[in-house]
């Protein structure tokens, strides 16, 4: 058994004193009930001064005392406070200048009965969810689809439009002449030539043309009313019915249609789009309107392109556009560079090439182009011509494309 030195006896000793001046019974003051009894030692503090390696105990009481005792004393280090947490900044969102949302159809909900040949006038309400505000400068622009008579421009607004406000925004418009199911698409213009639409895109107008309702009876017939002791003859006059409406498939000539690739090379299939060595590649396309008579007055024109495929991704090149263009046989000089203006039908997506669309820039080229046995046109990408990534991105039009013509003689 260690003998305890005269310093440890003696820090014990003392100890022990001050213990038993704090327990009760003792000249302390008296504590509430539920008071914690400050008075009592309830911690001994020991610190090891490294200058002259003497040990310091402190009596937690109060007040405190504190003892410095011998040499030889291993305490423990004093523990260190964990490093505070780092808050990362908040990082700011920027909001586009130019932003919308559709909120609703005001009025022609999508797939509306209308007679044909009626002026309508369809409004959406618009939010303009963005950070800059829509002026007169801002315009309502005809994007692609059915057009319906509507113009390729107007003013959006003629005050202001601030970020957050809504707007109901109208266009006037008329059913087509035939009936049918007909969509029209529309975008805004900032006026800088900026182009947007709303948070799912271009907004549209979509009906659905009927023929009006008969209200008159066959022409030379009579109505009998009977009453009683009287019968009324009246005799109604002569009905002049308006001309037959044709409707005729005009199909692809495959002998006289064919491909131009940038380099002067001439393929025999209509493709159009880039090759594999990144050249740009433009298709023609010559339809036969033999059957539509001289004369005739072509109502309208829809295009029929469902048989075709895809190599690759052809619309990352961007929208593929039409031009009316009388060439003779297909040659490398029918080739046209560049973005040239002034397109007949233009489709976005694979899927707006697969619809039966009605296109009315294309009506006025088969127009012009009654009492000739055909319409002949160019095709082409010209918002990208290759986008040089060493593989074929081409639309293959089928020989199974056509375009449907309604006239009247």
């Amino acid at each position: 058994m260690k003998k305890k030195t005269p310093y440890s006896l003696a820090v014990s000793m003392l100890v022990l004193a001050i213990l038993a001046c704090s327990l009760p019974g003792s000249n302390q003051p008296t504590q509430a009930p539920g008071e914690p009894m400050t008075s009592v030692a309830q911690t001994v503090q020991v610190e090891l001064t490294a200058a002259s390696s003497q040990a310091q105990v402190v009596i937690a009481t109060n007040p405190p005392v504190l003892i410095t005792a011998v040499p030889g004393v291993t305490l423990p280090p004093n523990p260190t406070a964990p490093p505070e947490p780092t808050i990362p900044a908040p990082t700011s969102i920027t909001t586009p200048c130019n932003r919308a949302q559709f909120i609703s159809d005001v009025s022609i909900p999508d797939g509306t009965n209308i007679q044909v040949n009626q002026p309508f006038t369809k409004t959406w309400r618009l939010k303009n969810t963005g950070s800059c505000t829509w002026t007169s400068g801002y315009q309502l622009i005809f994007d692609h689809g059915d057009q319906m008579s509507g113009p390729a421009a107007q003013p959006l607004t003629g005050g202001a439009i601030s970020p957050g406000q809504g707007v109901d925004i109208s266009v006037n418009l008329a059913s087509p002449a035939a009936a049918g199911t007909y969509k029209g698409y529309w975008q805004i213009r900032d006026q800088n030539g900026v182009v947007f639409g709303t948070n799912t895109g271009a907004f549209w107008v979509q009906i659905i043309t009927i023929p009006p309702t008969p209200t008159s009876a066959p022409a030379g017939a009579t109505i009998v009313i009977p009453i009683p002791h009287l019968t009324l003859v009246i005799p109604l006059p002569t009905i002049i019915l308006p001309p037959p409406v044709g409707m005729m498939p005009a199909p692809l000539v495959p002998s006289e249609s064919g491909s131009v690739r940038a380099d002067g090379n001439t393929i025999l299939a209509p493709n159009v789009g880039d090759t594999d060595p990144n050249l740009s590649q433009q298709a023609f396309v010559s339809f036969d309107i033999s059957g539509i008579p001289a004369g005739a007055t072509v109502l309208e024109v829809k295009t029929n392109f469902g048989d075709f495929d895809q190599l690759g991704n052809a619309f990352a090149l961007g929208c593929l556009r039409m031009y009316h263009q009388n060439y003779g046989a297909v040659d490398p000089s029918d080739f046209t560079a560049g973005a040239p203006l002034g397109s007949v039908a233009r489709w976005c997506s694979a899927g707006e090439l697969s619809a039966i669309s009605a296109m009315p820039e294309l009506k006025a080229a088969i127009q012009a182009a009654v009492g000739h046995p055909r319409a002949r046109f160019r095709v082409q990408f010209n918002d990208t011509a290759t986008n040089s990534n060493n593989s074929a991105d081409m639309v293959r039009l089928g020989s199974g494309i056509k375009l449907l013509i309604s006239f009247t003689p």
